[in-house]
Formats: structure tokens, sequence, C-alpha cells
């Protein structure tokens, strides 16, 4: 099940063309996806086979944002397909991992196991302790794309977020809702506290 070819090809392939505000959709990130879907998979009772497609969709799920942010999920695809012949993936595995990364673009839209794994995975950190940190690089890579977001209306985002998410898979149920649960309480007091204060500047 080695992919170590295909990860080291991925990790270079991204830290050199990625634009230089990308710092959510980072190599971190894909690699932090790729251990959760990995994981997630072997929670959820999958194969070797299944598990070794869904780590090589984890690992392509983001390499679309070397060409473009718009539509990335389908480029990520595309790109799959260009490279995964050489790794050794034939082509109906191919379009396994093109539909898993398709699933990925918001809102999700997993069908199959795997494609409800790999949408998990990359929202794993939602139910985790380093959800601000995360949450605080994805706003900051908004801003150095000129999407600039005030903190206020950055907070509603990630509550609606947060309210409108569920896992798909049990594993990632049993794993993450309840610190999920207790990130969106954590956002809600922040949401209530800093709109209310610009509420009051501007009466």
């Amino acid at each position: 099940m080695s992919l170590t070819n295909l990860t080291e090809f991925i990790v270079e392939k991204m830290k050199r063309e990625l634009p230089h505000f990308v710092v959510y959709h980072s190599v971190d990130h894909t690699l932090d996806v790729h251990d959760a879907a990995e994981r997630l998979a072997v929670l959820e009772g999958l194969n070797d086979s299944d598990i070794r497609l869904v780590r090589a969709a984890a690992l392509f799920h983001d390499s679309g944002i070397t060409v473009s942010f718009i539509d990335h999920e389908d480029i990520s695809a595309d790109l799959a397909g260009q490279y995964l012949p050489s790794f050794g993936f034939n082509q109906e595995e191919i379009e396994r991992i093109q539909r898993m990364i398709v699933a990925t673009k918001l809102p999700q839209t997993a069908t199959t196991l795997e494609e409800k794994i790999l949408c998990d995975a990359d929202l794993d950190y939602l139910g985790r302790g380093d959800f601000f940190i995360i949450g605080q690089k994805l706003r900051l890579e908004w801003e150095l794309s000129d999407r600039k977001v005030s903190l206020c209306d950055w907070y509603i985002i990630q509550m609606e977020f947060l309210r409108a998410h569920f896992y798909f898979t049990k594993s990632a149920q049993v794993l993450r809702n309840e610190r999920k649960q207790k990130n969106l309480e954590e956002i809600e007091h922040l949401c209530t506290f800093s709109c209310n204060g610009n509420k009051n500047k501007h009466r």
C-alpha cells in the first residue's frame, strides 16, 4: 500500500506551484486530510485496495489550486487523471478517485462510503482542538487573496457553517461531533460578543 512516491510528488508539486498566499489549502492541509482519510478508512472497515484509493484521492484533492481556486476540485480530478497512471493506477481506480475528489466541493455531495470518508477527512478539523488555529489560517488566506472579512462577519460565517455541517460516517461522528459542538458554542459566544460590540459602536 506504499504511496511514498505519490506523496513526495504531490508535496513537491504543491510547494513549487501553490500561490504564495495559500496558507490554509497548503501542503500541511493535504497531509492532514490524508492522515484523517486513512484513519477513517480503517475505522470504517475498507480493505487495503480501497484505502489506497482514498489516500490517493486525499493527496490530490486540493492539487487543482496550483492552477486556479475556481472549480479547483474539478481541476484536481483532472490532474489525478493526468498523473495517476504513472503511479500504477488503472482507469477504473482513477475514476473512483476523481469522484471522491469532486464530492468534496461545497456543499459536499458524497454518496459512496469512500466519498463520505474523504469529505469527512477534508473537514476533520471542525471537530478538533485546533479548529480556531486552522480557521484563522483560512481567514488569512482570504485576506491575502483580497477577500477581507471583518471579525464579526467571520464568526457569523463560521457559526453558520458549523450549524449546517454534518459528518457522513459513523466514525467521524463518534470522533468529532462532541468537540465540534463545543467549537460551535464557542463561536456563538464570540459572535455575540464581537457583533454586539460592533453594533454598539454604530449606535
